[in-house]
C-alpha cells in the first residue's frame, strides 16, 4: 500500500504524521469516505466539495485546490492498482502544541489519503438484510458539533457503535435531542411506506449523504415518490421497507429494527430494485484513472 501524505507517497509502515498532529490530539480535521468502481471514482467532485464545506464550517484552511486533491486522490488510487477501492481523504489541523489554540498549528494541514479495500457488512446481510437496535446515545445537536460537517471528532457515533455491539447488533439508530430518528452510525436510513420514500431531512441532525442523494434521484428519475420529513421510530416500525445508505455499505436492507420485524422480514422489492440501479450507476458515473 502507498499512502499519500502532504505531496508524497509513503509505504504503508513508513506513512506517518506527528503526534503533535491537532488531528490526532484533538480530532481536528475533517475527511471524506470515497468509492471507485472499475476505474472510476464515484462522485469524487461531491465528495471532494462536502471536505471543503467541512472545512469552511471549522475554519480550516485546505492548501490545494479542489482541482489539486481530486488529481491526488487519483493518482494514490492509481499508484495502489485497485481497480475497486475505498478511498480515505483526511485533511487535519496540522502540527501544534498540546494547547488547543489553532493559531499555534505552525506547519498548515496535514492531507492524508489512504486507498484499500473495504467491506463493511458480509455480503449474507446485503441478501438477508440488517438487524438494527436504537441506542441510548443520540446526535449531536446541530448547535454544538454540527453533523453536516464531517470531522474527525467521531466519538458521537463510536459510542453509539459501542452500545449497537453490546446489543448484539452491527448498527444503530440515533436519535436527535427531540425523540426523532436523525441517522445510523455511519449510514442514513430510509423507510418505504406505501411505494414512498422517506428519509430525514438534513436540518435534523443528519450528515448530507453522497449515497443519500444519489437514492433520492435515482428515485425521482424512477417515478417513485420521496419525502424528506421528520421521521419517529413508531414509522420506521410499521415500515413496509426499510435500508440504510453509505459510501461504504452503499445499499443494505434492514429486516428487524428493536426486535420488529420489518415488512416481510425479507429485503423489501424496493430496495432489491434501488440495490440493482445503484450498481448500475456506480459502473456508469465517475473520473477515470
Amino acid at each position: 500500500m502507498k499512502v499519500y501524505i502532504n505531496g508524497k507517497f509513503y509505504e504503508k509502515g513508513s506513512a506517518k504524521i506527528s503526534v503533535f498532529d491537532h488531528g490526532l490530539l484533538y480530532g481536528d480535521g475533517v475527511f471524506e469516505g470515497i468509492r471507485s468502481y472499475g476505474r472510476r471514482v464515484f462522485k469524487l467532485k461531491e465528495h471532494i466539495d462536502r471536505l471543503f464545506e467541512s472545512a469552511q464550517s471549522i475554519m480550516l484552511k485546505i492548501p490545494l485546490t479542489r482541482e489539486q486533491l481530486i488529481r491526488a486522490v487519483l493518482q494514490t488510487v492509481k499508484a495502489n492498482k485497485l481497480d475497486n477501492a475505498y478511498i480515505r481523504l483526511i485533511v487535519t489541523r496540522g502540527e501544534g502544541d498540546l494547547g488547543l489554540d489553532v493559531r499555534k498549528c505552525y506547519k498548515g494541514a496535514t492531507i492524508i489519503i489512504i486507498a484499500d479495500k473495504i467491506a463493511l457488512y458480509p455480503e449474507k446481510l446485503y441478501r438477508e438484510g440488517l438487524s438494527i437496535v436504537t441506542v441510548p446515545t443520540v446526535r449531536n445537536l446541530p448547535e454544538a458539533l454540527n453533523p453536516q460537517i464531517k470531522s474527525l471528532n467521531y466519538l458521537n457515533n463510536i459510542l453509539a457503535k459501542i452500545e449497537a455491539a453490546n446489543c448484539g447488533s452491527d448498527e444503530a439508530i440515533m436519535l436527535d435531542s427531540l425523540g426523532y430518528v436523525a441517522e445510523c452510525t455511519g449510514d442514513n436510513i430510509f423507510v418505504v411506506k406505501n411505494g414512498h420514500f422517506y428519509t430525514p431531512p438534513q436540518c435534523m441532525g443528519t450528515l448530507r449523504g453522497i449515497t443519500r442523494d444519489s437514492v433520492l434521484e435515482i428515485a425521482r428519475k424512477s417515478k417513485i415518490p420521496t419525502h424528506e420529513h421528520v421521521i419517529t421510530r413508531h414509522e420506521v416500525y410499521i415500515s413496509d421497507e426499510c435500508f440504510l445508505t453509505g459510501t461504504a455499505a452503499e445499499i443494505i436492507p434492514v429486516v428487524k429494527v428493536d426486535g420488529r420485524v420489518i415488512g416481510t422480514g425479507k429485503p423489501g422489492k424496493l430496495t432489491l430494485v434501488l440495490m440493482k440501479k445503484f450498481r448500475q450507476l456506480t459502473l456508469k458515473e465517475g473520473i477515470k484513472y
